[in-house]
């Protein structure tokens, strides 16, 4: 019989009028994959950011090996035995990748008064090594590295201590295939020294596979936990909803021919060291997909669209003529950008709901072309969208930074259907979503689509690419290595022989 790691208890948390979690209890065993599922807004971040001292307890408790517990902060909870790898950026810039591990725990290194900086280097390498990560320095600058590499040594700082529990986030939706392997590895190695893992994801097929016990919450309310081979994704998907989930995600038509009117024009776009010489143009109406690795290119191909690669060249026009070097002109000249970096590039964390929603939209919302903004009807502009998204939240007054990840998603697509953008580019757009936020999402691309919008769509999971696109472009070490057109008889194989 296994042993019970952690006793949640009658844990419940408000936001406001807002229950995140309602009475919550259920067991978790060591040595376990222990995931915890449900949709956006159901309470699965919330019962783990205060079990790893981010957010403060309310009422209720959680008793780890039989000793109740109150972490007040990530550091305390660390203290005891508690670690959690989140889903956005969880490093701190400005800081080395040293400093970042070893944060809140420098005083191992720390003699007479002063922090023996080469000592820290040299663990940290130690452990980098010790992981496999060795393109990655201590005694760099966190900084230096990107976004996969960042989560990589998150998974370092997360366990390196060998922690009692482990918390993984939706950390799989950050990594390519290639570092979703590497955590994967982490996880076992993790679960065979008899530590707790409590995964979360959205990837029902992945939960499935990696987990032994899985825990559904809906709505702020403690569902049930089951034994993960007791289940499949159609039993999962009617747990999490409350409903059997009916319908096509994707698109089901074949064969539309695709507009000859095109809208924008990509010629020779280079930016050093990342993408080289790539063309392209997109059509009136079209769902143009671009695939690949994830250090393909393919995230470039966005920002340099947008005017926010500073130091590209090539050229960027729409129809008429007009270059786009820039965001403001990307902006004004109807062209619309969301990032797989949702947090820190398209979001503003510390602003309100209505705040984000009109912030591309002001020009439209003063007092008949004066420098005043026309706040009842800016405040109308804000709820109509966030409610045409379906955004759960208290009002549009609520910071974005209380959302739910599929929440926030939801307030970036608002900004742009409310600013009418003609193009639209979306980068990794269901990244971290639930299956039914997800089905939203591509109807309402394939609304656009059939209003004559045109949507580019970036993304690493090649099932949305095949199931949404009318054309589909794979990248590999920056350059465009091939492209196929949608058909029935289009598979991940096919695209996966361009991509390697």
């Amino acid at each position: 019989m296994s042993q019970v790691r952690l006793q949640v208890r009658d844990i419940s948390k408000n936001f406001g009028i807002t229950k995140a979690l309602q009475h919550v209890s259920f067991d978790v065993n060591a040595g376990e994959v222990h995931a915890l599922i449900g949709e956006n807004g159901s309470g699965k971040s919330t019962l783990t950011n205060m079990l790893t001292g981010i957010y403060p307890m309310e009422t209720g408790s959680f008793i780890l090996d039989g000793k109740e517990i109150h972490p007040l902060n990530q550091v305390d909870a660390n203290n005891m035995g508690i670690s959690i790898i989140v889903q956005e950026l969880g490093t701190l810039s400005g800081l080395t990748v040293a400093e970042n591990i070893f944060l809140g725990h420098e005083d191992r290194f720390i003699k007479h008064g002063f922090r023996n900086t080469v000592a820290m280097n040299a663990e940290a390498n130690r452990l980098l090594q010790e992981y496999g990560f060795t393109h990655i320095k201590g005694g760099a600058m966190i900084d230096d590295y990107n976004f996969e590499d960042r989560k990589l040594i998150e998974i370092v700082k997360a366990t390196y201590f060998h922690p009692k529990i482990v918390v993984i986030d939706e950390t799989t939706t950050a990594l390519s295939q290639e570092g979703r392997e590497e955590l994967y590895k982490q996880m076992e190695r993790l679960k065979a020294e008899g530590c707790t893992v409590i995964f979360i994801s959205h990837d029902l097929s992945e939960i499935l596979s990696k987990s032994d016990t899985i825990t559904i919450l809906r709505d702020g309310i403690y569902i049930d936990t089951l034994k993960a081979a007791d289940l499949n994704q159609d039993k999962l998907k009617k747990l999490m909803v409350g409903r059997e989930v009916t319908g096509d995600y994707y698109r089901s038509d074949y064969g539309e021919p695709i507009s000859d009117e095109v809208v924008l024009s990509a010629k020779g776009v280079t930016v050093p060291g990342l993408i080289h010489d790539v063309t392209f143009d997109l059509h009136r109406g079209e769902i143009l997909g671009f695939g690949g690795l994830s250090e393909s290119g393919m995230h470039e191909i966005g920002k340099a669209i947008f005017g926010a690669s500073y130091d590209r060249t090539g050229s960027v026009t729409l129809a008429d003529g007009t270059a786009i070097n820039e965001i403001p002109n990307a902006i004004r000249h109807s062209i619309a950008y969301t990032s797989k970096d949702r947090d820190n590039e398209s979001v503003v964390l510390n602003q309100s709901i209505g705040d984000n929603i009109i912030m591309p939209s002001l020009n439209a919302l003063d007092y008949g072309h004066t420098p005043f903004i026309n706040w009842a009807k800016a405040r109308k502009f804000a709820n109509e969208f966030a409610k045409e998204m379906s955004v759960k939240m208290q009002s549009t007054d609520q910071f974005v930074s209380e959302l739910s990840g599929g929440n926030k998603q939801k307030v970036v697509l608002a900004r742009w259907i409310g600013k009418g953008s003609n193009i639209v580019v979306l980068d990794s757009p269901t990244r971290g979503i639930d299956i039914g936020v997800k089905q939203d999402i591509y109807q309402l691309m394939n609304k656009m689509r059939k209003n004559g919008k045109s949507i580019i769509m970036i993304s690493e999971e090649l099932m949305e690419l095949i199931g949404m696109c009318d054309r589909i472009i794979i990248m590999k070490d920056g350059a465009i290595s091939g492209e196929v057109l949608r058909s029935p008889d289009l598979d991940e194989q096919k695209l996966i022989a361009m991509m390697v």
